[in-house]
């Protein structure tokens, strides 16, 4: 029984078709080849997009510079294929990587591992292991019932969403490596913390019954033996399907960074998510929690937040809010944890989130 479930894939852990069949005929030279051509061409039309956008949106279409409109039209030609780029480069990269993991072999270092030191090996692992909303089930119920403590399986939860390889290579690329180091730290500290204690308070009775009666059967599969050619179309694969199922989350957020971006006159966010005000940051928390999108999709609508003066302690917290306590989200978990807990893990998140938007308004602004 358990095995089915934990086989269970979404978007993130769909098994690339490469890890069934080999291809060691593929020679070594003509991968080292292509790889720096496809990224000086990947960089050639990434650095260039600024200017078709302005061409595409002044010269093209109708749209007056200065414009409201033209400066949203503006904003969505050059962010989609921005983002997308991003997206290719991050998931094919991180896919790769990817293709040395496995959630039996996540779950083996993390089983047996005292509480902190396990806390935090489990959100470092969330950072590269395949996971979102959808496979919070079946992950949670091959965590508990392999050994692995309550408490760092939260860490590992609460990370491995929020503090992914898309979220922070977008962050990258959007708005600098200031902000993206920033939300790394934090979102590492938030989900450490959280899971240490959650894991403190000794919550595992208020795991529902069924799961607990579970019990893991049979011994872990063995890994194929890849090589890189079946590595790479791993990468490719995971291309394919990930970028599969956010595309509709990321033309969304883009599309609503870029009305803010053209119709929200300036200090407009200031005044609402501003630093100056104390309840800007639990106002962005409480915005975040009823939306339901993923890294991909928020990040293009922090970048609009940022560009029209919103605080970055605020636009953290709403970034937070959004990916880690979405209410989608609490329902899938609902299915495996008693109320108590689902409680105790919001109101712990939130206190982490909360504590970082205040220090990031007070300190930075």
């Amino acid at each position: 029984m358990l095995k089915s479930i934990n086989e269970t894939t979404c978007a993130c852990q769909v098994p690339p078709k490469g890890t069934v069949e080999t291809n060691p005929s593929r020679p070594t030279w003509m991968l080292l080849l292509a790889a720096p051509l496809g990224i000086a061409l990947w960089w050639l039309v990434y650095t260039h997009l600024a200017a078709f956008s302005q061409l595409l949106t002044y010269r093209l279409l109708p749209f007056t510079p200065g414009s409201h409109l033209g400066a949203s039209v503006e904003f969505f030609l050059y962010d989609t294929p921005k983002v997308m780029m991003l997206l290719v480069l991050v998931v094919f990269g991180v896919g790769v990587i990817r293709s040395y993991f496995s959630p039996e072999r996540t779950r083996a270092l993390l089983a047996g591992r005292s509480l902190l030191a396990g806390n935090v090996l489990a959100a470092l692992l969330g950072i590269v292991t395949p996971f979102c909303s959808c496979s919070a089930v079946p992950l949670f119920i091959g965590f508990v019932t392999a050994g692995v403590p309550l408490g760092v399986t939260f860490s590992f939860l609460i990370a491995a969403p929020m503090v992914n390889e898309i979220a922070l290579g977008l962050l990258y690329g959007l708005v600098g490596w200031r902000v993206a180091a920033l939300y790394a730290a934090t979102g590492l500290t938030v989900a450490i913390g959280a899971g240490w204690v959650i894991g403190r308070l000794k919550l595992e009775h208020h795991i529902e019954d069924w799961v607990q009666q579970m019990t893991t059967v049979g011994d872990s599969p063995v890994e194929n033996r890849l090589t890189l050619w079946d590595r790479l179309v791993y990468g490719k694969d995971a291309v394919v399907e990930i970028i599969g199922r956010v595309w509709i989350y990321v033309l969304l957020g883009i599309a609503v960074g870029a009305g803010i971006h053209g119709f929200v006159p300036e200090g407009v966010m200031a005044a609402v998510m501003g630093k100056g005000d104390w309840w800007s940051v639990p106002l962005a928390v409480i915005l975040g929690v009823p939306m339901y999108s993923n890294a991909a999709g928020i990040i293009p609508v922090v970048e609009a937040l940022l560009g029209k003066g919103a605080a970055l302690g605020s636009t953290l917290a709403f970034m937070m809010s959004v990916i880690a306590l979405s209410l989608p989200e609490m329902v899938i978990l609902r299915k495996v944890l008693k109320p108590r807990l689902i409680a105790v893990f919001i109101a712990v998140v939130a206190t982490g989130i909360l504590f970082v938007g205040f220090l990031f308004n007070a300190v930075m602004g």
